[in-house]
């Protein structure tokens, strides 16, 4: 029989204890039913590796998973990303991804996933012009992510995280496209860094789920692009920490030019499963294609497509996009009273403001 309790207001409420359950996670519980395409990572190959005795911190184990075929698998990815789904197949195939990687599909410029022909689309998909704003500062954030590391460069040297850093020379590479350029002087005067300001940097890391569109984060002109083909290992935190020089191995697009404090770059940097990465307006780029070696790098002027200026972009102008997570790094001069307004681990939106003088 059940049982009655008084409640404000004079009503009757009754007892429910025969309904009650342990407390669980249901998320927790039903996530462990996700497609393992959807749970997958490949830096998850670390786990078996050290289940068969190498650790991740050994140069076998960073031998191992460096040497996967990462590429392949990213072009095969691509592929299957661009076939078009059955209409009836579309909205509970990508709503398993869109629960999986916690999409926010109420900023989309398309809401219903019935309007996405394949998975490369809702990747890819635009926002609604309301869905982000631009600060007023003369910096903001390209992108939507997570900041990795942000702050001063050491010499010519870029913190990847903690204690671990890479060669600036490496990862923009040689000069040799710039007139003045003059390769017996250090790396940082090449850039044409004047004496009475500082180089920066901010590293933003996209997750699977995030907005994979990029924008001009400053008023700048781009001069000069420079497509590395390279590895596609992925830029999560887990395989930044044990990976020396990770962005300098991986598949990367550097833009490289000038704004208001002097020279201004922004390098978009591939990943596992990233099968493309776009610049809008650049058609002779392709990245990722099997007939790119490793070890060269192709240039392209923007000062002889676009007039002596280059490509001008304002501040929140849509740049490119990537398929799947990546990352994005600026490189820029600055004055000596820059200071960031973001920290490493912190979430970020694209438009939100990087710093201030």
């Amino acid at each position: 029989m059940c049982k009655a309790s008084g409640r404000p207001g004079g009503g009757v409420q009754r007892s429910r204890k025969w309904l009650s359950v342990p407390r669980l996670s249901i998320k927790r519980r039903i996530g462990q039913l996700r497609p393992p395409f959807l749970r997958f990572r490949s830096w998850q190959i670390l786990k078996h590796l050290a289940k068969a005795g190498l650790h991740p911190s050994t140069r076998v184990t960073r031998a191992v998973y460096t040497r996967a075929p990462t590429r392949l698998l990213s072009r095969l990815w691509g592929l299957l990303n661009e076939v078009s789904l059955p209409h009836w197949l579309r909205r509970p195939l990508l709503s398993m991804y869109v629960w999986a990687f916690s999409v926010n599909m109420e900023e989309a410029e398309v809401e219903d996933l019935n309007g996405y022909r394949n998975l490369g689309e809702l990747f890819r998909r635009p926002l609604k012009p309301s869905a982000r704003s631009i600060s007023a500062e003369c910096l903001v954030s390209p992108c939507d992510g997570r900041v990795l590391h942000c702050g001063r460069t050491r010499g010519s040297q870029i913190e990847q995280v903690k204690g671990i850093t890479y060669s600036l020379e490496n990862f923009l590479g040689p000069q040799d496209w710039r007139e003045s350029e003059n390769s017996a002087l250090p790396f940082v005067q090449q850039l044409g860094i004047r004496p009475c300001n500082r180089l920066y940097h901010h590293v933003v890391y996209l997750a699977p789920g995030d907005y994979h569109r990029f924008h001009s984060p400053a008023d700048w002109s781009v001069q000069h692009r420079r497509h590395f083909p390279g590895s596609l290992l992925s830029v999560s935190p887990h395989v930044a920490r044990w990976v020396p020089g990770l962005f300098c191995q991986n598949e990367r697009v550097v833009l490289s030019g000038q704004w208001l404090f002097g020279f201004f770059s922004l390098t978009a940097v591939g990943a596992t499963n990233v099968g493309s990465i776009r610049i809008y307006g650049d058609s002779k780029l392709q990245t990722n294609h099997f007939h790119h070696k490793k070890g060269k790098h192709h240039d392209c002027s923007y000062t002889e497509q676009h007039g002596p200026s280059g490509l001008v972009l304002a501040k929140g102008d849509p740049l490119g996009e990537f398929n799947f997570g990546s990352t994005i790094v600026l490189v820029f001069e600055g004055p000596r009273d820059f200071k960031f307004d973001t920290k490493g681990g912190a979430r970020i939106f694209m438009g939100d403001a990087l710093g201030t003088l």
